[in-house]
């Protein structure tokens, strides 16, 4: 591909890729906001108001692998249209939703069409730019825009949810689909797979998404139907047969969908144990402190939005260098902990925050020590899921981690929401009043995504080495990379 372009359109495919990416990432933040608006217009229950979120994280994690083996089939921008223009209608269907199971069912459908862009748009980053130097250079401004489009998410999803409703959040998709299909027509070559002829793991992909579908919709209905119940227990338990049978499917057939013999790389295995545990307590961070400031301390969208925006900036800033300077001075495992330990601080802050919360003394301080960790901790998990790999299954190894963050937040998110349904449920039988009650059960689920945070941090701290090819050599490594993301 880079033979086909010059280096103007290269870095102008660059930015067409990115704004498709970005479409994806608006749609993660911008919801966060909007999802009590959604909840009082379709009637959700509290747990069952998780699902907005997770019917995306489920089908978007599920089909990021299968995304990308897609595109090796059949030719990246073939599969980036068609993911976009997925993306694109299911948006559509979203902003017209007047119903709970129309609504979730056009998640899914997002999900499933923003992992085949983000799959797709990795890959085809990687074959634009092949020179160290520049790849690293073009990660750096992808990463500047899934952060810096968490900036714009929390802020426009407050002002169209303020001026206008919860349906336009969605809708505001079509003219950035629109354009970025169009732009990527007359800028991307139309190269065919270089894997044609190879075959797809549906059997994976299949019994690895419904495993995880599973699981997570037996943990948000547990407090309904109880955790010693036969539907609980069942569930769970078909989830584990199914995630079984996708190990032993993995493991025999030829060309599987995520190959076992990465998680035999120290690094790898522990990089994605660390991604999940991140990812539940990020994502849980998002959900349920929007939920405070606006069930409890009764913010509209656009002073949630607000709220939002120091820590965005910060992992924005973060992203646009200083991580990658960080981690030139102290190489991977201190920063990823050190980052991991700040974001655990910040959501046990927020874990004290009371009924009569103050933004200044309540919310800020939380709101800036997670945005630090999340901006340094990034940067150091996913070299560190690359480290020990080989150039040419860099692009799996991504691949992997980002599934594993996906499928962290949407576990991690099931298990904290429900935790604290259960607890604002124990409250007001107990006889508190609704802001108490709520107040109580978020500061159950800040405390154990603060203990998500640690744990990761620890077993950061305690398991990652250097590369196998000596410490040496990957620092060296990790600093080329990193000073080319800090130029």
């Amino acid at each position: 591909m880079k033979e086909q372009l010059n280096e103007k359109q290269r870095w102008l495919a660059l930015i067409v890729l990115c704004l498709g990416v970005l479409m994806i990432v608006l749609d993660t933040t911008i919801v966060n906001v909007a999802l009590p608006s959604i909840r009082e217009d379709l009637q959700f229950s509290e747990t069952s108001l998780v699902w907005v979120v997770n019917a995306y994280m489920l089908t978007f994690g599920g089909f990021l692998l299968l995304g990308g083996r897609l595109g090796d089939l059949y030719g990246h921008r073939k599969l980036f249209l068609l993911g976009l223009t997925l993306f694109t209608l299911a948006s559509l269907v979203c902003g017209l939703a007047n119903s709970q199971g129309l609504l979730i069912a056009a998640r899914a459908i997002q999900g499933l069409g923003g992992a085949v862009v983000s799959a797709v748009s990795l890959s085809l980053i990687m074959n634009l730019f092949t020179e160290p130097a520049e790849r690293a250079k073009a990660m750096g401004v992808y990463g500047f825009v899934c952060a810096g489009g968490g900036s714009i998410g929390v802020l426009l999803g407050g002002l169209l949810t303020d001026m206008l409703s919860w349906h336009w959040i969605f809708l505001v998709n079509l003219p950035i689909g629109a354009a970025v299909y169009a732009l990527c027509l007359r800028l991307l070559p139309n190269l065919p797979g270089h894997a044609e002829g190879g075959k797809l793991d549906i059997a994976g992909a299949v019994t690895v998404t419904s495993a995880l579908m599973l699981a997570v919709y037996a943990v948000v209905n547990g407090n309904e139907a109880g955790w010693t119940s036969l539907q609980t227990i069942s569930l769970l338990a078909l989830a584990v047969v199914l995630l079984l049978s996708f190990l032993a499917i993995e493991s025999r057939v030829a060309q599987p969908l995520m190959p076992l013999a990465l998680f035999r790389l120290r690094n790898v295995a522990v990089s994605n144990v660390v991604g999940v545990l991140w990812a539940a307590a990020m994502f849980a961070w998002f959900f349920i402190s929007a939920l405070y400031m606006q069930l409890v301390l009764q913010y509209s969208p656009m002073q949630v939005g607000l709220a939002f925006l120091p820590a965005n900036l910060i992992m924005a800033a973060f992203s646009l260098g200083l991580s990658a300077k960080i981690v030139m001075r102290f190489g991977i495992r201190g920063p990823l902990a050190f980052g991991l330990l700040l974001a655990g601080v910040g959501l046990a802050l927020f874990a004290r925050a009371p009924v009569n919360g103050v933004f200044l003394a309540d919310i800020l301080p939380g709101m800036v020590l997670s945005g630090i960790g999340a901006g340094i901790a990034l940067n150091p998990v996913l070299l560190a899921a690359m480290s020990d790999v080989e150039q040419s299954e860099s692009g799996l190894a991504s691949g992997v981690v980002n599934t594993s963050f996906m499928m962290g937040g949407a576990l991690g998110l099931a298990v904290l929401a429900s935790l604290a349904a259960g607890q604002t449920q124990g409250a007001i039988v107990a006889g508190a009043d609704t802001a108490s009650a709520l107040t109580s059960g978020y500061h159950a689920a800040f405390l154990v995504g603060a203990a998500f945070a640690i744990l990761g941090a620890l077993l950061g701290a305690s398991l990652l080495r250097a590369g196998r090819h000596g410490q040496t050599e990957t620092t060296a490594t990790d600093n080329t990379v990193a000073s080319a993301l800090a130029d």
